[in-house]
């Protein structure tokens, strides 16, 4: 369990302030915010990275405030993997291990196995200039765990990386702190990879701990206005009734318009989509007509690269963005009539019982 108590440190043009926090054993927590906001500071400060004048960390019930990085037994991973060029694969996992003779059969073993968790078990001799960037990315996991840390610290993991590749990896990362149980602490500005990967989160925003909770909690319940501006007007619909249709598909009824949504859990209370994950059209899109409605243009408020619209579908006001060059082409007006298409796989959902869905 890691503890951090009224801590604030200023480094150039990053700052934290009085923050308090406590992150449980075995945890995925995740720490989200805006880039310059102060996430990067607050994990290299757990990792012993700076020197701390104001406030402590605790891990464990153990004051770690200013012990060095090599004395923490925690796994850092930074964002831009920071391998040795001179070493390969297998040399890279072991280097923080003990190198004398009679530890070199253990420490090949470990990290045969380590490499078998992470899927990278035929890479051992090569090259890391020569792997891609996910095969980077689980080589910087690997020798992280390596030291059996009881803390393993996440800079951006997935910044560097393609949206196939990183989704997939989320996937892995996700499976692995199953299979070991280990405390995580994940720092990313992607609201999409925090809901996916965090147990709870933390938002932080110009070096302040905004908001603390579940990830339906905060973005359902944002409790100020630095929360909801960072994770944008959410268009969040109350659910009168929901039907499911089988396949792992459901009917809700919301304000009059049914949507359909792949859902498998309890009954749906409410779902929350983006207005950039709202589709504008000025004609009838062709196909099926699923969760396609027909509204009218009743507000539009510029906000320098992309454009809000307040759309009116029957009693309904729904928010959608799109980016200002499409907009112009489309020379869209108030009052006139536009048809919009909610993204089915965009959607949160809170259930009657509290937890929050895809």
């Amino acid at each position: 369990m890691i503890k951090i108590r009224d801590l604030s440190l200023t480094l150039r043009d990053f700052s934290l302030r009085d923050i308090n926090l406590t992150i449980d054993g075995g945890e995925y927590f995740v720490i989200l915010g805006p880039t310059g906001a102060g996430k990067t500071v607050l994990l290299e400060s757990i990792a012993g990275l700076h020197t701390i004048k104001h406030g402590e960390i605790w891990v464990d019930g153990v004051e770690i405030t200013h012990l060095p990085p090599e004395a923490r037994r925690l796994g850092y991973v930074p964002q831009d993997y920071v391998l040795f060029p001179f070493l390969n694969v297998i040399g890279n996992i072991t280097f923080g291990l003990d190198h004398t003779a009679p530890a070199r059969s253990a420490r090949e073993k470990q990290a045969k196995e380590l490499a078998n968790l992470l899927g990278i078990s035929p890479l051992l001799d090569r090259d890391v200039r020569s792997l891609s960037g996910g095969e980077k990315q689980r080589v910087a996991l690997a020798r992280a765990l390596a030291i059996s840390p009881r803390l393993l610290l996440l800079d951006e993991p997935f910044n560097s990386l393609d949206l196939q590749t990183a989704k997939y990896l989320r996937l892995e990362l996700r499976r692995i702190h199953l299979t070991l149980g280990i405390t995580i602490v994940h720092v990313t500005h992607n609201q999409v990879e925090a809901e996916e990967m965090a147990d709870r989160l933390a938002i932080i925003k110009a070096g302040r701990l905004e908001q603390v909770g579940r990830p339906h909690d905060v973005f359902f319940y944002p409790e100020n206005e630095a929360v909801s501006d960072f994770i944008g007007a959410l268009n969040i619909l109350d659910c009168d009734s929901c039907r499911p249709l089988g396949s792992g598909i459901v009917e809700v009824t919301c304000d009059g318009m049914h949507v359909l949504l792949p859902h498998d859990g309890a009954a749906v209370r409410k779902i929350a989509l983006l207005p950039r994950d709202i589709y504008v059209s000025e004609r009838q899109p062709p196909g099926p007509q699923v969760n396609r409605f027909k509204g009218t243009v009743t507000g539009i408020k510029s906000l320098g690269a992309a454009v809000r619209l307040e759309v009116m579908v029957g009693s309904r006001t729904l928010l959608a963005e799109m980016p200002h060059d499409i907009f112009s082409e489309m020379d869209l007006k108030v009052g006139q009539e536009v048809f919009l298409i909610l993204k089915l796989r965009r959607m949160r959902v809170l259930e009657s019982d509290g937890e929050v869905g895809p």
